[in-house]
């Protein structure tokens, strides 16, 4: 299937997110708040661990359209920076930013650069999107092993396996949009949230589909034990009840729905106590496919077991990225800060 066989109005979606004016978009910053809400359960289905209020804080500004991130050696974050080319390491006591890596291809007009980072051991891989000549770029769309401050190789050129093994959903761009990169079973899982389909990569560059969807927009990854769980942002309008979280595993043929609600979602996390965070974006613009939400909509969430979610602190603004380092929790925005929320689980994960 070429762009050029398809019907315009069924296409639904669109480049995910990222646009040059979400990255570059200026607006008044709302200090996020903690909402007078119960603290949900865990996903062991136990009783509600206590209540134990959260806040928040302002660790980071002044990333060049951060995007994905993770948490790597020493316990430092890595945050992708696709405006800059860059991947960005940054103490998340002190807030310090120093470059871990730059020189990674960029494609600024359409919001396309490096979307995310991983490890494995000590080893960076870089997810790169939106570079290739379909979009104006010269780069390859697919995961870069990271040699040195300056040095790359490509280990996968995903960018070329989507041109030859098309999906049958909706797409307008052959490469896709790729989201999201998270270690699995030596080697990487890869959303792709234009051709609604989860990727799996080894190291050696070998690319297969694990998963195909509907337009139902996969984004953000986790995984507990062989168990995947994913968010999916949903299809426009990016209603609350098509923001879920889905899980799956490597033997199983359907993802299975753990919880909806999350307008828009972006991301998940696990924290302590087998307790599972969601990320969403927020209400969405409405201008076009791959706007992202309106500034200062987004919330992390907690995941019942129940499958509804409760609102741990709103009013965050276009997050895109969510890391948990103990009770704590770093939420990467589309403006380059990075929010730092405390305590976001009571007793017994969490609090005194």
């Amino acid at each position: 299937m070429s762009a050029s066989t398809l019907r315009p109005g069924r296409v639904r979606t669109a480049v995910p997110l990222l646009l040059l004016c979400a990255l570059t978009a200026c607006s008044d910053r709302a200090t996020p708040v903690a909402p007078a809400a119960i603290e949900p359960a865990s996903l062991t289905r136990g009783a509600p661990p206590a209540l134990f209020p959260a806040t928040a804080r302002r660790l980071v500004t002044g990333l060049q359209g951060a995007f994905g991130s993770t948490v790597g050696p020493g316990g430092a974050l890595f945050v992708a920076e696709p405006a800059a080319g860059r991947i960005a390491r940054i103490d998340p006591q002190t807030g310090a930013v120093t470059t871990f890596a730059s020189g990674l291809p960029a494609n600024p007009g359409v919001g396309g650069g490096v979307f995310d980072v991983a490890f494995i051991g000590s080893t960076a891989y870089a997810l790169v999107t939106l570079v290739t000549p379909e979009v104006g770029g010269s780069g390859v769309d697919g995961i870069y092993r990271v040699d040195g401050p300056n040095s790359f190789t490509i280990v996968a050129d995903i960018g070329a396996f989507n041109r030859a093994n098309p999906p049958e959903t909706d797409f307008f761009v052959p490469t896709g949009v790729l989201f999201a990169l998270e270690p699995y079973r030596g080697g990487f899982l890869v959303t792709d949230g234009h051709l609604n389909r989860v990727l799996y990569v080894s190291r050696g560059g070998e690319i297969s589909v694990v998963r195909a969807f509907n337009n139902i927009v996969p984004t953000g990854l986790d995984v507990s034990g062989e168990t995947v769980y994913m968010a999916e942002a949903g299809p426009l309008p990016h209603l609350p009840a098509d923001g879920k979280v889905v899980a799956f595993g490597p033997k199983s043929t359907t993802a299975t729905e753990i919880a909806s609600g999350a307008r828009l979602a972006v991301d998940v996390e696990f924290g302590r106590g087998r307790t599972l965070f969601a990320l969403s974006q927020g209400v969405w613009a409405g201008v076009a496919p791959g706007t992202p939400a309106l500034p200062n909509t987004g919330a992390l969430m907690r995941v019942n077991g129940d499958g509804t979610v409760t609102t741990i602190i709103d009013g965050l603004d276009r997050p895109v990225s969510l890391e948990i380092i103990n009770n704590t929790a770093y939420v990467v925005t589309l403006g380059g800060e990075i929010w730092v929320i405390d305590d976001i689980a009571g007793p017994p994960f969490g609090g005194n």
